[in-house]
């Protein structure tokens, strides 16, 4: 009998640097772990390359224009299963420039995979130094606090499988795992193209001696239930229902989602940023009237008052210690090729707040050569890590990052363009 429920499903993302195998080594575990459909299989075949090498990435390089350049420039997700547990992939892109895009696929995931191309390094020195965009991408899963990360060593089979160079690069890379504070971090040598310890174990890696990739991501704990035993309520409101105006059914609904903690019918509650407080008389969710619901639940809720509340504000406990607040430190990373600029208004976007804010100091930026922080920088570029303090026009309700993922994110919006040039974790309100 099938055990696929014995774990609940994982996201996880391919991080890592331009090249390093990330696309390749999403389509060799679907093809190893027989995910493909018949029409998956036959453009694969028809890819083959003189006959012999089937080129992987067309299973998750769907843009054209990804295609042609052989980079992955947008986030690309993948749906399959093992007998063992349900997988959600995301492959990032590796490039630079659309760092961006690696964070939204990141600020979801139960864990990451690291990439890290063997080839591209140079084992003449005594320590190995690796790509700024591993140390880059690193830096954001530590950031974004994703739980889980495996480093993959690809490329081995052109370094005829050298288990000192694993060596060396695991060396390297435990000491930016503890310069950055990442705690779990494995390490495997694969081979993405021929399929080496990526499904299965090499014969080739006699002296590997722990599992293939696939077992290893089987059994990571997801730590979703963290989530559900918060005991703070939030509930940010996304509608004001209204069904009529007959004040003979004078219905006053306030729907959205519970991101934190539980609410029944009786509890008390405050509205942020009013700080007024009511009663919770009634609780829908798409099965009816129900005398409780809890985090992850779309619900509409009913008040014994009647009180001034619209999209943005946030229902909390009556007894929480979350409050609203008109200053904030976080931390952002930054995708707009124009540098930040701390004399222009931005918009700050956070669940369903949207608020003007403006950069009121650059505290500090992450210098990815020697992984310190420059206290001394003036200017925020395009894929600086920076800790800034920010001045909003009125107050938000929200939580640090490291309390709720989903109340403690947010992204700053151009007002002019509507591009999203940052996103944000507050670490302070």
């Amino acid at each position: 009998m099938s055990n696929i429920n014995q774990f609940a499903p994982l996201r996880f993302i391919t991080a890592g640097s331009v090249d390093d195998g990330k696309s390749t080594l999403i389509g060799r575990l679907l093809y190893d772990s027989k995910a493909l459909l018949s029409d998956q299989l036959l453009s694969l075949n028809k890819s083959k390359n003189n006959g012999e090498v089937i080129d992987f990435s067309i299973l998750t390089d769907g843009l054209e224009a990804e295609r042609e350049q052989g980079i992955t420039i947008d986030v690309a997700y993948r749906y399959f299963s093992t007998a063992k547990r349900k997988f959600i992939i995301a492959d990032t892109p590796g490039h630079e420039q659309y760092t961006r895009n690696m964070v939204t696929g990141a600020s979801t995931a139960h864990a990451a995979v690291v990439l890290i191309d063997a080839t591209q390094l140079d084992f003449s020195q005594a320590e190995v130094e690796l790509l700024p965009q591993t140390k880059r991408h690193s830096a954001i899963l530590k950031h974004l606090r994703c739980p889980h990360v495996i480093v993959a060593i690809n490329k081995m089979d052109l370094l005829d499988f050298d288990e000192q160079k694993f060596n060396a690069i695991t060396t390297a890379y435990r000491k930016l795992a503890a310069q950055l504070g990442l705690a779990d971090v494995q390490f495997v040598p694969v081979s993405a193209l021929q399929g080496d310890n990526i499904v299965h174990k090499s014969d080739r890696t006699s002296w590997y001696q722990g599992e293939p990739l696939l077992s290893i991501l089987e059994n990571l704990p997801t730590d979703d239930n963290q989530s559900e035993q918060a005991a703070d309520f939030h509930f940010p409101v996304q509608l004001v229902l209204r069904l009529d105006q007959d004040k003979a059914d004078d219905f006053r609904g306030y729907q959205g989602r519970i991101e934190a903690g539980e609410i029944s019918v009786g509890a008390k509650v405050r509205v942020e940023p009013n700080g007024l407080e009511s009663t919770v008389t009634e609780i829908y969710s798409q099965n009816g009237l129900v005398p409780a619901a809890k985090v992850g639940e779309q619900v509409t809720l009913r008040l014994a008052d009647d009180i001034d509340i619209s999209r943005g504000d946030t229902f909390v406990a009556a007894n929480s210690a979350t409050f609203s607040s008109k200053q904030l430190t976080a931390t952002i990373c930054w995708f707009d090729q124009r540098a930040l600029n701390p004399a222009r208004k931005y918009l700050l976007k956070q669940g369903t707040q949207t608020v003007f804010a403006k950069v009121s100091e650059i505290e500090q930026i992450l210098d990815l050569k020697t992984l310190l922080n420059d206290s001394e920088a003036e200017q925020v570029k395009m894929n600086d890590i920076a800790q800034v303090r920010i001045s909003l026009q009125k107050p938000i309700t929200a939580t640090t990052y490291a309390q709720n993922k989903a109340t403690g994110a947010f992204i700053l919006i151009d007002e002019a363009t509507y591009h999203t040039v940052a996103g944000g974790m507050i670490l302070e309100n």
